[in-house]
């Protein structure tokens, strides 16, 4: 594995001390600027890019709830104080510089923040970026009254000041060493657009987002495209191409066909299936790699169904599942099998949980024990609970439907129902899953914020939406033991010490099974030849992080 494409960092306690000061920040490496005032300067934005989607971009607040593919526009809209580039180092965007210990920007015990910020920043209608605007976005993610998509980190901000328009300062109520990689996938939203709007949920601005980023909201045909167009006054490098279209094609053949015929230029989510890699890695004009991702694939439990109450069920679930044969025989054995939702190239990886075993007799044991019994219909039943449930995945991708198909006849064969129900990309990730509105889903997840191991936003009991939380808990989560580890692990900042807190968070989330881990994804990607500077980079959720860079040789 190339050092382009070496999955998230691993910092030495050597290095950690020297960069968190003894327990500071949890910032690391440049803060130097990305951008300079003379790449700023050359505008020289020619012809369009394509990029295909098998899933519809309908979120474009991007502090709303909203799943991977959203940040793709996101991304190209919007821009955070920094981000993590592909190598796992914090870069400056809006931000003069990384704030750090050493250089003034963190105080030694991670509790004072001072952030300075460029001076040459517009938004997309003119107006400046100010400290303003930060001191806006950071408090509306903790506004009561917002549906905020993210708290975590967050919650902890205090005494928000603006020094003046290029300088902003908060305390924390506590250090969290997660808030560095936090603040790195948190963009900047206008106050005097956002802030004007008397229900934020509900806003103009939600349909017509305007930021500062490299490209500019042009139109949306629902179902279809969004088209956005070059932001000439953008501050960094690019954009390159005067327009680039978000393409929707749900069916993941016809968006490899599409690639094929040059329709498309750039294969993004859910990139190229397996099934096509021997035939697209050998097609004239494309470039076709396979890329380690940090995404796990799982089977996915809504923990507030009865079926799903009996630890007995999911684990006897898990044995009836033939994980090395749905790889083999669907995935052309790319993917690698996992007991994880932290991906194995990760420093917090935990290599010795109990390994998967496929065994239907297990299954039925384990069932018989707890007193599932087989109805008349073959199907088990325990108080008057029917051992029946849906499957749901995104209509169109054939892949997961075949798995759906193995899965539903090994459940059959334990005398267990499931039915499958497959929903368009824009519903299945909407409501449905967001407020947890599913059965069961076979989804594919990023757990992890860049780098940083910290999970609150997944697994914290109040980080579920369906309960009134701000998070992504959808499986609607609730363990005290995950929740204090969770607080502890964000209080630590040497990596070795943390380890021990996120290697015990997952002995416990692979016992206790609110997701099956399937597998960690190894994806195909493609785009075509001449285009230049698509990079994969494992600390994001979506290809299009470096949108702004790309151009044509």
């Amino acid at each position: 594995m190339s050092d382009q494409n070496k999955p998230l960092i691993n910092t030495t306690r050597r290095q950690a001390l020297g960069l968190f000061a003894l327990g500071a920040s949890g910032v690391v490496l440049s803060g130097l600027p990305v951008f300079s005032r003379a790449m700023a300067q050359d505008k020289s934005a020619k012809g369009q890019l394509t990029v295909g989607f098998s899933q519809e971009p309908t979120v474009f607040n991007p502090h709303m709830p909203h799943i991977e593919v959203d940040e793709g526009i996101h991304f190209s809209i919007f821009d955070p104080l920094f981000y993590v580039d592909e190598k796992g180092a914090f870069v400056a965007a809006l931000a003069a510089e990384v704030p750090t210990v050493e250089n003034g920007g963190i105080s030694a015990d991670g509790l004072n923040w001072k952030v300075k910020l460029r001076d040459d920043v517009k938004w997309h209608d003119g107006k400046p970026f100010t400290a303003e605007d930060v001191k806006f976005t950071l408090e509306l993610l903790v506004d009561p009254n917002f549906r905020s998509w993210r708290k975590t980190g967050h919650e902890f901000v205090r005494d928000l000041t603006v020094v003046s328009p290029t300088e902003i300062t908060w305390k924390m109520e506590k250090p969290f060493a997660p808030y560095p990689s936090i603040l790195a996938s948190t963009f900047m939203t206008p106050k005097h657009l956002l802030g004007a709007e008397a229900d934020r949920n509900t806003a103009a601005y939600n349909n017509a987002p305007v930021g500062t980023g490299a490209f500019k909201w042009k139109e949306r045909f629902a179902g279809d495209y969004i088209l956005l167009e070059a932001n000439t006054d953008y501050f960094g490098d690019g954009p390159h191409v005067e327009r680039l279209i978000y393409k929707y094609v749900p069916d993941l053949n016809v968006l490899y066909t599409q690639f094929k015929t040059g329709d498309i230029d750039v294969v993004g989510l859910q990139w190229i299936t397996p099934d096509h890699y021997d035939e697209a890695k050998d097609i004239s004009g494309k470039v076709v790699n396979v890329v380690p991702g940090s995404t796990i694939e799982s089977l996915s439990f809504n923990m507030e169904r009865p079926q799903f109450k009996d630890p007995a069920v999911r684990e006897a679930l898990y044995a009836a599942i033939d994980k090395q044969s749905i790889i083999e025989a669907l995935y052309y054995g790319l993917p690698t099998p996992t007991e994880s939702y932290v991906p194995q190239q990760s420093f917090y990886y935990n290599p010795d949980l109990p390994k998967h075993e496929y065994s239907i007799e297990k299954a039925k044991k384990l069932l018989d024990d707890a007193g599932w019994v087989a109805g008349a219909d073959g199907v088990r039943a325990k108080d008057g609970v029917k051992l029946a449930f849906t499957c749901s995945t995104t209509a169109g991708n054939h892949i997961r439907e075949q798995v759906q198909q193995y899965m539903q006849q090994s459940f059959k064969d334990i005398g267990v129902e499931m039915t499958i129900s497959n929903l368009p990309p824009a519903v299945m990730w909407g409501d449905y899953w967001m407020l947890s509105k599913f059965d069961s889903v076979i989804v594919g997840l990023d757990f992890l914020t860049g780098p940083d191991p910290d999970t609150s936003d997944f697994f914290r009991s109040t980080s579920s939406p369906a309960k009134g939380g701000s998070g992504q808990n959808t499986w609607q989560f609730a363990n005290k033991e995950v929740d204090d580890l969770l607080a502890k692990g964000g209080g630590l900042f040497v990596p070795e010490e943390r380890k021990a807190v996120y290697l015990k968070i997952q002995e416990i989330m692979r016992k206790e099974m609110p997701l099956l881990p399937l597998f960690q994804y190894a994806t195909v990607r493609g785009h075509k030849q001449g285009i230049e500077n698509v990079k994969p980079n494992v600390n994001t959720r979506i290809d299009t992080w470096n949108v702004a860079t790309w151009h044509l040789a």
